[in-house]
């Protein structure tokens, strides 16, 4: 039984392994591309989308008179295997990659070749009855092929990623609501500051996650315009009149994505702003976690040298050493995804700049950066609100206790002492390490018991209104 096969292309002929769907130009990928060990099966909706773009092409290739129906159909069926997942172990080309993506479309043109030629009895490689280029790449070079099936990708990314962030605004919603009643100190610049509700902290994190979903919805938009039948460079060479339109509406049906043919197709083909935009998105949302996880760890610092105002779910010993020590390691995993993708919208900016004329054949880098990021998010945002938030209690108690010892209280004087005299009672009880009442009521009797309870109730504290 034969172990290979042989290949050529215009640089000579190499053995393929007999049953491999992937063919010469996959080879000479995997010699050439040894850089992140990450292989583009790795990413799944990227091979899916693949797919749609191929399918989408032979469908328009076959209306169009281009492509003969019966090969068409076979490359069709094909394309069905590759978008159902069956074929993603043939996708090993390297997410980075000289050639911008090149090596990565004639992966795909090999394999759906290869099963379109068993699906007509013939034997892998019998490319001239079912050619990688000149029939499964019909009407198409890698420089719109591989850009529309990366937006596809993103989108479909995108999706998930999208639900995993509300998720998370959704729990910190949640605590929100239940910590509503509890009383705390609010801080600026790590000073006491005033009063306020631990639930509206918490909602205000959930209101700030929620912005982000609006920036996704806006770069998603951005990244589902397409460049389909610009072959080239964007002036339509060997593509027959309309065939962008025709391969366009193909792939709205295939993807049900609202996917638009771009205007200017030359400026479409080397034009990464989009890619620009969304990672830097990606990085807005990387901060916000960030901080947000940020402040989870002072909050819960301690347990008596701290904070200590909300408990974190107790996950694992912390210390080889010291007994009984349990840390943040949540926030700290998310504080560290996020710097992983606030680098990346670097690399971004980067390969987006470094485009060249007609072509940007950085985009392979920018793939990995924007997948790599997108994945981590997603994963970083079930971990914390899985592993973390949901399970977020209040030290209700302690962090009162907080609250009535504190200087900060002093600002609720302002309106009815005004802001000299409130601010030389906060100086006195810095200075002695007497609490506000005692010095505002007791010793110099500025205003009455009834004046401060009227100030100083609870429900005034958390949900404070003018009071003269």
């Amino acid at each position: 039984m034969l172990t290979s096969r042989l290949e050529h292309d215009f640089l000579g002929e190499r053995a393929i392994p007999a049953n491999a769907y992937y063919g010469i130009q996959t080879l000479r990928a995997l010699e050439n591309f040894n850089i992140t060990g990450i292989p583009l099966k790795s990413e799944p909706l990227f091979v899916q989308a693949l797919g749609y773009v191929k399918k989408a092409a032979a469908m328009a290739n076959r209306d169009m008179g281009v492509l003969d129906p019966s090969i068409a159909n076979c490359i069709v069926q094909a394309c069905d295997r590759v978008i159902a997942g069956e074929m993603d172990e043939q996708f090993l080309t390297d997410m980075i990659q000289g050639g911008a993506g090149t090596s990565v479309n004639m992966n795909a043109n090999e394999v759906i070749a290869n099963v379109a030629l068993e699906l007509m009895d013939k034997a892998k490689g019998q490319y001239e009855f079912c050619h990688p280029n000149n029939h499964v790449n019909c009407s198409q070079s890698t420089n719109d092929a591989y850009p529309t099936a990366f937006r596809i990708a993103l989108n479909n990314k995108l999706e998930s990623y999208s639900q995993a962030l509300g998720e998370l605004a959704d729990a910190f919603a949640q605590k929100g609501e239940e910590f509503r009643n509890v009383l705390k100190m609010g801080r600026t610049q790590l000073q006491d500051a005033v009063p306020m509700s631990m639930g509206d902290e918490f909602h205000a994190f959930a209101t700030n996650l929620r912005e982000e979903l609006l920036r996704i919805k806006d770069s998603r938009n951005l990244i589902s315009e397409i460049n389909m039948g610009a072959t080239a460079i964007g002036t339509r060479v060997n593509a027959p009149a309309g065939y962008g339109e025709k391969v366009t509406e193909y792939l709205r049906d295939i993807t049900g994505l609202d996917l638009v043919l771009a205007g200017d197709l030359i400026e479409a083909t080397y034009d990464t702003g989009a890619y620009v935009q969304l990672s830097g998105v990606l990085k807005r949302t990387a901060v916000k976690l960030s901080k947000i996880c940020n402040d989870l760890r002072l909050l819960s610092s301690g347990p008596r040298a701290g904070l200590f105002e909300i408990n974190l779910p107790p996950l694992q010993p912390g210390s080889s050493i010291m007994p009984g020590k349990v840390n943040p390691v949540v926030p700290e995993v998310v504080n560290q995804t996020a710097f992983y993708v606030i680098g990346a919208d670097l690399t971004v900016t980067m390969a987006a700049e470094a485009g060249q004329l007609q072509l940007n054949v950085m985009e392979p880098v920018i793939s990995f950066a924007l997948f790599t990021s997108i994945s981590y998010l997603t994963r970083a945002c079930h971990t914390l609100r899985e592993k973390c938030v949901v399970g977020i209690t209040a030290n209700a108690q302690h962090a009162e206790q907080l609250v009535r010892n504190s200087i900060g209280i002093v600002t609720q004087l302002n309106p009815v002492l005004g802001y000299e005299t409130s601010a030389d009672i906060a100086r006195e009880a810095l200075r002695t390490g007497k609490n506000v009442y005692d010095i505002a009521v007791t010793e110099r009797q500025l205003l009455s018991q009834a004046k401060w309870d009227e100030i100083f109730t609870f429900e005034n504290l958390i949900r404070p209104h003018f009071i003269q």
